[in-house]
C-alpha cells in the first residue's frame, strides 16, 4: 500500500457536472492516478461514472488509483460520519477510499440528505439573511469516528484539510508561491506527514468567484515567467514543478484537455536551487481559501479558523 499519493493529481473542485465523467476518463487515459474529490464539489456521482468507465475499459486497475474524498462540515457528529462516507463511496462507485479528509475544521448543524445534498454552507438558504449554523462538535469526536472507518476497511487513510498543524498522517493545505508555508512543510517532513498542496497555481480558481484578481496570479509574476522561459516550459508547469520538488503533492484543476496534459508533463527538467529560492521569495502570505474572509462575505457569518 502506497504511503503517499502520486505527486500530481487532478482536483475536481469547480469541474462542471456535465463534463466530470468524460474528464475523469480523459485524465486517467493521460496518466493521472490521483483523483481529488469531495462531496461538497457536487460532482462525485459523475466522477464515479468516469472511474467505472475507465476501470471497465482497463485503462488502469483500482489499485493503481489514489482516490481522495472529504467529509463535509455538516457531518462532523459521530453518527453522521459513516453515512456520509457511504454516500461518497456509492457516488464514486468504489468499495473503499485511499484517503478521507475532514474538509474544514468547521462543524455546522447537520442537514439531512433528504433536505439537500450537497448541504452547502447555509443551514437554511431560504432564511433572511441565510447564515451558517455552528454546531459545537469537538474535532476529537469526528476523528474517532473517522478512525472507525479504517477499522471497517472502507478507507485506507484518514487526514485533515485546511488545518494549520495537525498530528495526523495526511495533511491537505493551501500552498503556492504566494503562500509558501515553509515552516509547516518542514514540520510535516520532520514528522513524516504527507502534505498535499491544493490551489497550487494560486489565484486562477478564485478569480471567477471574486476572491482574487488577475493581479494576484502567480502565473503572471515576472520571476515565474522568466524561469519558465529559461526552461521552455509554461508558468503553470514551473509552479507545479516547484511544488513537487519541495516535496508536496499538487492537485491542479482544469477542464481543458491540453492543460490537463501540460500539468502532468513535469518531467525532463529540474529547477535549480537558485530558482527554487527565487520562487520561495515570492511568498506574501496570501491565502485565498480563508473562511475568516469568505464566510462573512458569502455566507453572512464571521468564522475565522487560522487566527
Amino acid at each position: 500500500m502506497r504511503g503517499n499519493p502520486p505527486s500530481v493529481g487532478y482536483g475536481f473542485w469547480k469541474v462542471e457536472k456535465d463534463r466530470a465523467a468524460n474528464l475523469t476518463v480523459q485524465a486517467i487515459e493521460m496518466g493521472y492516478r490521483h483523483l481529488d474529490c469531495a462531496s461538497d464539489y457536487g460532482n462525485e456521482a459523475e466522477v464515479g461514472q468516469g472511474i467505472e468507465r475507465a476501470l471497465s475499459s482497463r485503462l488502469c486497475s483500482r489499485e493503481e488509483l489514489w482516490v481522495t474524498s472529504k467529509l463535509w462540515n455538516t457531518n462532523h457528529r459521530a453518527e453522521h460520519v459513516l453515512p456520509a462516507l457511504k454516500r461518497s463511496l456509492a457516488d464514486l462507485r468504489l468499495d473503499y477510499l485511499d484517503l478521507y479528509l475532514i474538509h474544514f475544521p468547521i462543524a455546522l448543524k447537520h442537514v439531512p440528505e433528504s433536505v439537500r445534498y450537497p448541504a452547502g454552507w447555509f443551514y437554511d438558504p431560504g432564511s433572511v439573511p441565510p447564515r451558517m449554523e455552528y454546531d459545537p462538535v469537538p474535532i476529537r469526536e469526528t476523528w474517532q469516528a473517522m478512525e472507525e472507518l479504517m477499522d471497517l476497511g472502507l478507507v485506507k487513510r484518514i487526514g485533515v484539510s485546511n488545518f494549520n498543524v495537525a498530528l495526523i498522517r495526511d495533511l491537505l493545505v493551501e500552498s503556492h508561491p504566494y503562500l509558501v508555508q515553509s515552516k509547516l512543510l518542514r514540520y510535516c517532513q520532520q514528522e513524516s506527514i504527507a502534505m498535499t498542496a491544493f490551489s497550487p497555481l494560486g489565484a486562477p480558481s478564485y478569480i471567477p468567484l471574486g476572491m482574487a484578481t488577475t493581479q494576484d496570479s502567480v502565473l503572471e509574476n515576472p520571476v515565474v515567467i522568466a524561469i519558465a522561459q529559461s526552461h521552455r516550459k509554461s508558468p503553470a508547469q514551473v509552479v507545479l514543478k516547484w511544488g513537487v520538488q519541495r516535496g508536496t503533492s499538487v492537485i491542479p484543476k482544469s477542464s481543458n484537455p491540453d492543460r490537463l496534459r501540460e500539468n502532468l508533463d513535469l518531467g525532463g527538467f529540474l529547477l535549480t536551487d537558485e530558482e527554487m529560492a527565487r520562487m520561495e521569495s515570492l511568498d506574501r502570505g496570501q491565502r485565498f481559501n480563508d473562511p475568516g474572509v469568505f464566510c462573512e462575505q458569502a455566507f453572512n457569518t464571521f468564522f475565522p479558523i487560522y487566527e
